[in-house]
């Protein structure tokens, strides 16, 4: 009885996290990132140069964006047309931009970013979980069937083989596992291990990290009691993260949590709030988003954007 109980409570959350891994749909940057029709049509018509530019200097002047390409470009987007969030990704396969995209996985059929990327950790977690109960079950006539200690049937192959099949898929779903463990740790993704993100001032393989503790409550949430369960309970919006760096740019007033703000227009939405109120700590323990734009208001004074070259990714 409690092995058929706990059989089931396996395959329930492993059927579950697999299905929202599946069928949750990656989130795309929201409107504030792609160009408007006046800024499309200079783009086109501007040959490439000083004149581009200037069209996404102004498109991106007002947007929370920090990584740039790694000629020092914005990082735009020409098939969707749009100013690509800190560490969003066009992807290939289902052509369009996702919102801090780790990979495109054909175990699922969808791409792992933002939105699904805490199913897919607790997807292989409860997989691998359920093929370790399998194995140590099965081990026990596993060893009789070696020993010539079952009966002579079909059915102890079967036995074999499953523990076979529960065996391997328990090491490499170990391995994988281990690996996604180690980059929640890192804040990274696994985009971000191949190709360091390149601020403003310098590439910095860990310039997302907050330490461990904040790291793990960017993919989880706050609130312990969903923290197993395959229910979206993640920090922030995907278009905007906290990151450890100070003084990314001569022109930005650096904060205690070493994101600036580049907001010239109180009435913009961004980056007056572009992170959801209980991630608000993990940017400063003593002030709000908002108080620390106000500051960084204050301590903007006739600087310029230094010149930047357009330089399409995909």
């Amino acid at each position: 009885v409690v092995c058929l109980v706990a059989y089931h409570i396996f395959f329930m959350l492993f059927v579950w996290s697999y299905w929202k891994t599946i069928f949750t749909l990656p989130m795309n940057p929201s409107k504030e990132f792609h160009l408007s029709y006046s800024d499309k049509e200079s783009l086109e018509r501007e040959p490439r140069g000083e004149s581009q530019q200037e069209v996404l200097r102004r498109a991106a002047k007002d947007l929370p964006i920090y990584t740039r390409t790694m000629s020092g470009a914005i990082r735009y987007c020409d098939r969707c047309q749009l100013v690509k969030p800190d560490r969003c990704h066009h992807c290939s396969v289902c052509d369009k931009c996702i919102l801090k995209m780790d990979h495109h996985c054909p175990w699922v059929n969808n791409c792992v970013g933002f939105s699904n990327y805490k199913f897919f950790l607790l997807f292989l977690a409860y997989s691998l979980l359920y093929c370790i109960f399998i194995a140590a079950t099965d081990l026990q006539y596993f060893i009789k069937f070696w020993t010539n200690g079952l009966p002579d049937t079909q059915a102890k192959f079967h036995i074999m083989f499953l523990f076979f099949a529960a065996a391997m898929f328990s090491v490499s779903l170990s391995s994988l596992f281990g690996y996604h463990c180690w980059l929640v740790s890192k804040n990274k993704s696994t985009l971000e291990v191949f190709r360091a993100p390149i601020f403003r001032h310098r590439t910095d393989k860990n310039g997302f990290s907050l330490g461990f503790s904040k790291n793990l409550r960017q993919v989880f949430g706050d609130e312990k009691k969903y923290w197993l369960l395959p229910v979206f309970s993640s920090l922030g919006d995907g278009c905007s993260f906290p990151t450890c760096l100070v003084n990314q740019d001569p022109e930005q007033a650096s904060t205690p949590g070493g994101l600036n703000s580049t907001s010239k227009n109180e009435n913009h939405l961004f980056p007056a709030k572009p992170l959801r109120d209980s991630q608000s700590h993990l940017l400063t323990d003593t002030q709000s988003w908002s108080e620390i734009s106000a500051k960084a208001e204050k301590g903007k004074v006739g600087m310029s954007n230094p010149a930047l070259t357009m330089e399409n990714e995909t």
